[in-house]
């Protein structure tokens, strides 16, 4: 034996997708109060389908918040207009996008992917440089994998692969299962907004949740 440890993954953080934003100003007003309840990795902008300068505009208007406060800005598909709105990336839905988006993003800018069905395609988005791959979102038709097999996805990606693992997660108890099965970041949506408390609320519960799971794992699997 070498004697070599393996150093302690990082801690998981929060990765915030926003509500399909036609209006920004409300979104930008609370985006702050909301970004400083939580460490909050990234943020991915949803825009509603318009021209491209009117959508370009809206990210300009909810730079700021997000960025101001740490975190990376990603916009859901339009990889074409990261550049000019001023955004850290994109998040991009199967193969045949991220192969179209790369040149405009790399080497500058963030190239994340989900729609990812089968391990093979995972592999294949690590291997043409995607920054992270997210398991477990919902696909065109609003269907989701198990939980079961989202968690086993990310444990097999974290044992084996470089790049981060992102798990979506609609519950505060999916978000506990995917840390421990070694997710980097977690996915949230509907679950902060829709939350009676306020999204401020229930973001801060869901960031204490998955450090208290990372917590609770046993150094020798977390490293």
């Amino acid at each position: 034996m070498s004697g070599k440890t393996t150093p302690q993954r990082p801690a998981p953080r929060l990765y915030l997708a926003t509500p399909v934003v036609a209006d920004p100003a409300p979104l930008a007003a609370s985006l702050p109060g909301i970004l400083r309840s939580s460490d909050v990795a990234a943020v991915l902008v949803r825009l509603k389908e318009s021209d491209p300068r009117s959508m370009i505009r809206n990210v300009k208007a909810l730079a700021p918040a997000i960025q101001d406060a740490g975190a990376a800005l990603l916009i859901e598909g339009h990889a074409d207009i990261v550049a000019r709105a001023g955004a850290d990336g994109a998040h991009l839905t199967g193969l045949a996008a991220l192969d179209e988006a790369l040149p405009s993003l790399k080497p500058d800018r963030i190239a994340g992917v989900g729609g990812l069905a089968t391990r093979h395609d995972s592999m294949t988005a690590g291997e043409r440089s995607a920054d992270y791959v997210l398991f477990g979102e919902k696909d065109a038709d609003g269907k989701r994998p198990s939980v079961d097999a989202i968690a086993e996805r990310l444990s097999w990606w974290a044992e084996l692969f470089e790049p981060p693992c992102v798990g979506y997660a609609a519950t505060r108890e999916e978000a506990i299962e995917f840390v421990a099965a070694g997710a980097d970041f977690v996915l949230v949506d509907d679950l902060i907004w829709n939350d009676a408390r306020g999204p401020a609320a229930a973001l801060s519960d869901i960031d204490s949740a998955i450090k208290q799971a990372y917590m609770a794992i046993p150094a020798a699997r977390a490293g």
